[in-house]
């Protein structure tokens, strides 16, 4: 393995055949380097699954019931490293049109699935290393993030950002100017928003400090609206707020 030792990567499987489901999970606990986090039967458990957890490689069957892994991949807002693995060669193209790392035909041996993570482990190795060096530690944050929706570009300030709102796979950004509502999950955004600026209140909202009116162990109050606070986020909520 190519990858170093403190390399960690997360692994997400969706596959509506159960023997495919268990093939991969064997593969996956070779790869010392490698966290299955879900094996999921469907695109809908797999949505759910990358609600609570960033996942750095997809592992999608394409031919599955309700939504093909093509168009669960076409609509992944944030898009982790996905490999393909399927019965169906017809599918090769468009899926390195989507900027697949690499796409396995079943059935599926060790060493070629092992080719293809090494691929993938080194596509997110090479991803983090630009991005660092795109990004130096004493840069100045950028204080706006950038949302796709109704198929538009939304330029949306941290300082007009209230509070977001999840619902299932989508969040509502709600703003001083308006309402985005956009594919993502609080999970990535937790992530991706400043901590000084934002905090996590409840499996369902974030709040802006700067918004905030009035708080207590249960609530808070932003821009006039009260919100409930999860126990989970009570103390990480307080600390903020240098209550306790």
């Amino acid at each position: 393995m190519t990858a170093g030792s403190d390399d960690r990567y997360t692994v997400l499987v969706v596959d509506d055949e159960a023997p495919a489901r268990i093939l991969l999970q064997e593969y996956l606990r070779k790869i010392p380097q490698t966290e299955l986090v879900g094996c999921c039967a469907d695109v809908a458990e797999a949505m759910e699954a990358m609600q609570h957890r960033q996942i750095d490689i997809l592992l999608s069957d394409i031919q599955m019931p309700d939504i093909s892994g093509i168009a669960f991949i076409r609509g992944l807002q944030v898009r982790p490293a996905v490999i393909f693995t399927t019965a169906f060669s017809e599918y090769a193209v468009e899926g390195f049109d989507l900027g697949v790392v690499d796409y396995l035909l079943k059935p599926i041996g060790f060493p070629r699935f092992l080719q293809a993570m090494q691929k993938a482990m080194e596509h997110i190795r090479m991803t983090r290393r630009d991005k660092d060096a795109a990004t130096p530690a004493d840069a100045e944050p950028d204080d706006f993030i950038t949302v796709k929706a109704d198929h538009r570009l939304y330029k949306l300030n941290f300082r007009d950002i209230l509070y977001i709102e999840g619902q299932h796979e989508y969040v509502t950004f709600h703003t001083l100017q308006r309402k985005v509502t956009a594919y993502y999950s609080l999970k990535t955004l937790e992530e991706r928003l400043p901590s000084a600026r934002f905090v996590r209140i409840h499996k369902s909202y974030m709040v802006s400090l700067a918004h905030i009116d009035m708080a207590d162990s249960k609530t808070v109050t932003v821009h006039g609206r009260k919100l409930p606070v999860g126990n989970s986020y009570k103390e990480a909520l307080l600390n903020k707020l240098r209550l306790k």
